[in-house]
């Protein structure tokens, strides 16, 4: 393909969201407040998990683990956006717009399979419990928690690269990050071929995933099924409801987003659902994982203790 005739731009602007007068600052003051609620309930979850040995299980490891992500997912995307909700239209270079694309869909597609090995540790831990920490011991833990990173980082190299290549006729980006899609509207090319190895590509990523979790949690539903007492389905069930929550709020915007086609949605929607899964659902999930869980309360307690001893001891 010859861009020798095309014009290549030097500067995307972020166009963020058309809110002015008062409502500009209190967009801006809320979306702070989301952000930084997001780092701390993510940073606590972490730290609890490191220091309470009550948590120190494979399903608490990868919680810690999804917690580490959802700190960077977060803070990939959210300061551009206060950027945009203080300043207005906001410029980004294409150095620093590729690289966040890149390092948002490899965050994205790291959580896709992460989420999966989730389910598949709640599958283990209900279907064969016998064998559970033999199959799940801390080297496997480790070595499926970095396959995922590895594996995401890998696959979002196609996008991200695909698109980085595009010539750019027109620079304002409809949205307040930089995404495929607002990326693809302002190339001098027909992206069509693009479009379809994207959806290709996060396609397989979140469309495999998926279909691998639906059917672990068949086969929990299935052994559940079978346990004696209503007591013990309650129990089984309980200690899935909490992933199963965050599943379905990260599919079901994402599948929204990445697996239509492009045109299909109108323009403006794509970053009001992305606040859903770039910001929304990083900042639920602590709570999702901490209010709902009984083992983390007991822990907050047990830690809270612990330093009451410390400061009675040292006062």
């Amino acid at each position: 393909m010859d861009h020798a005739n095309y014009t290549w731009t030097q500067t995307f602007i972020l166009a963020g969201f058309t809110t002015t007068g008062t409502l500009r600052p209190i967009a801006f003051l809320g979306t702070l407040c989301i952000y930084l609620l997001t780092l701390a309930g993510n940073l606590f979850i972490i730290i609890l998990v490191q220091t309470d040995s009550g948590l120190s299980t494979p399903m608490y490891f990868f919680i810690s683990v999804l917690s580490l992500l959802e700190l960077w997912y977060v803070s990939t995307t959210v300061p551009t956006l206060l950027r945009t909700l203080l300043c207005g239209p906001s410029p980004i270079s294409p150095t620093v717009c590729f690289l966040q694309l890149y390092v948002f869909h490899s965050l994205g597609m790291t959580e896709c399979y992460l989420l999966s090995i989730m389910a598949l540790d709640r599958y283990l831990a209900i279907c064969h419990p016998l064998h559970y920490h033999s199959l799940m011991n801390r080297q496997v833990q480790l070595w499926l928690a970095g396959s995922t990173w590895v594996v995401g980082f890998t696959a979002a190299l196609v996008p991200a690269s695909l698109t980085a290549t595009l010539p750019f006729c027109l620079n304002d980006v409809a949205h307040y990050f930089c995404d495929l899609v607002p990326l693809m509207r302002l190339s001098c090319v027909d992206t069509n071929w693009h479009a379809h190895v994207h959806g290709a590509v996060i396609g397989v990523a979140t469309g495999c995933n998926f279909v691998l979790i639906l059917v672990l949690y068949g086969g929990i539903l299935i052994a559940v099924l079978k346990l004696p007492t209503a007591a013990s389905c309650a129990k089984a069930f309980s200690t899935c409801s909490s992933h199963m929550t965050v599943v379905a709020l990260f599919y079901a915007s994402a599948f929204t987003v990445y697996v239509s086609s492009p045109g299909s949605q109108p323009k403006g929607t794509d970053k009001l659902i992305a606040l859903v899964y770039a910001l929304l659902t990083p900042f639920l999930n602590p709570i999702i994982y901490t209010l709902r869980n009984k083992e983390v309360k007991e822990a907050v307690k047990r830690i809270s203790n612990r330093m009451k001893i410390i400061l009675w001891e040292t006062s």
